[in-house]
């Protein structure tokens, strides 16, 4: 048979011709598939992939093989499912941070009054990402009750307009209760715990700054009564925030009136992109700060953590991979009189090295669609599956007295799962490439020396 014959897909004729080399011939007959035009190469790297088990030799193969697609496809499926869980948890402490926070805030200088209030919202408005906005003064004071005292970041606020900027107090009417000139105060669940007060017991707020008298310089202190708490689920608020009236705020500190501007916005994603605008229309020396600045050491610390956690599976999804080299090689050593053949009939190296390429890419391919499907099941049913797993084992994985949350999050992201599909699809590549290479070097004159 010429070589233009194998091309052509006539080459089953010219093995059939050649029975006397016994079961590789009928192998190589068998592997083609003329109905489909096929080339041979991908017809024969398929039925390598799933190596009949006629022989010990050929089932042992096919269970290396069969090894190798489980690991990729559970490697694969344990990447998806952590970084969703740490997606889930991120989007759920930054939802609960954002309740306290706004999405970008526009303050003066050295905590100094900002200078037109008016015109700064009207500025700030005109932006059409901000869906609200809200007056604040921010000040640093010590809480004191009896002979327990705490610091706090105090923040003056408008009840009226809180809602506008924070989920927290959007329907929750403990801010109503702040009415000027009466120095009601609400306090952080943590922080009213800590210092044994409730609503309706009073307390002293120290000023930072004192009076200056004969005597010297006094602290300046004001009686202040708890009209209500509040449960962000953020440790580091509900633990050192107070709030008041921003009338009574600027009263205590001394100021003529708010020290800044927090804000909304319809998508916050955006914050970096609209606080760079809002600094070029912005009149006055101000700051804008977006919230990704104001918590950048956590986020930076999760982001960390996650791109840690990648590397470290995906080490996984590499050694189920490279696995596919031991089957390469066994197969190849295996399948030597079969590459003799085809190469007597005119195959080329580049062919034999496709058929084995082919191989491996298959074994690769299933295993990362196998932990595809398998992951992205798990990430978006997490919420019945763990649930599940608590109540079989009668066990709870986040209680709620120990965990902030107590449910399992899971959020899977394009932007992680893309990556994973493509690195194990190419370290699948990668795996194959040796011994494809190997193959194409068999010398049809030794491997049918003794056959």
């Amino acid at each position: 048979a010429s070589s233009e014959d194998c091309a052509g897909g006539s080459h089953d004729t010219a093995v059939a011709k050649r029975d006397g080399a016994g079961s590789m011939a009928t192998i190589v007959r068998d592997a083609t598939i003329p109905a489909m035009n096929l080339p041979y190469e991908l017809s024969l790297g398929w039925r390598y992939t799933r190596a009949g088990r006629a022989t010990r030799r050929n089932g042992f193969i096919s269970f290396i093989s069969g090894v190798s697609m489980l690991g990729i496809a559970l490697g694969v499926a344990a990447l998806i499912i952590v970084l969703s869980v740490m997606n889930g948890f991120q989007k759920e402490v930054r939802d609960r941070m954002l309740g306290v926070l706004s999405h970008i805030e526009v303050f003066a200088p050295g905590g100094a009054a900002l200078p037109d209030v008016a015109l700064t919202l009207k500025e700030a408005k005109a932006n059409p990402q901000v869906v609200g906005a809200a007056p604040f003064i921010a000040a640093q004071g010590l809480l004191a009750r009896g002979e327990d005292m705490k610091g706090a970041l105090v923040r003056g606020v408008d009840p009226a307009l809180e809602g506008e900027v924070t989920d927290l107090f959007a329907d929750n009417p403990v801010l109503a209760r702040l009415v000027p000139g009466q120095f009601g105060i609400v306090l952080g669940a943590d922080l009213a715990r800590s210092l044994g007060v409730g609503e309706g017991d009073s307390l002293t707020l120290i000023a930072p700054s004192g009076q200056i008298t004969p005597a010297g310089v006094v602290p300046r202190l004001k009686q202040m009564t708890v009209v209500g708490t509040f449960n962000s689920g953020h440790y580091e608020y509900d633990a050192g925030l107070a709030m008041l009236h921003q009338d009574d705020a600027a009263r205590i500190f001394r100021l003529e009136g708010p020290t800044g501007i927090r804000l909304k916005l319809q998508d916050l994603h955006q914050a970096r992109e609209v606080a760079q605008q809002l600094i070029g229309t912005l009149s006055g020396d101000l700051y804008v700060r977006d919230w990704t600045r104001q918590n950048r050491t956590w986020f930076a610390a999760v982001q960390l953590e996650k791109r840690m956690m990648f590397i470290i599976l995906t080490l996984i999804v590499a050694v189920a991979a490279f696995n596919l080299v031991s089957t390469l090689v066994m197969t190849v050593t295996d399948k030597r009189a079969d590459i003799a053949i085809l190469r007597t009939l005119g195959a080329s190296p580049a062919s034999i090295m496709a058929i084995f390429v082919v191989q491996g890419a298959m074994v690769g391919v299933i295993g990362t669609l196998s932990g595809l499907l398998l992951g992205l099941g798990v990430a978006f049913n997490i919420d019945v599956i763990v649930p599940a797993l608590e109540q079989l084992l009668g066990a709870s994985f986040l209680p709620r007295d120990v965990y902030l949350i107590s449910r399992m999050p899971s959020d899977p992201q394009q932007a992680d799962i893309l990556p994973i599909a493509i690195i194990s699809l190419v370290l699948a590549f990668v795996a194959t490439l040796y011994p494809s290479w190997r193959a194409s070097r068999v010398n049809p004159a030794e491997a049918l020396r003794y056959e």
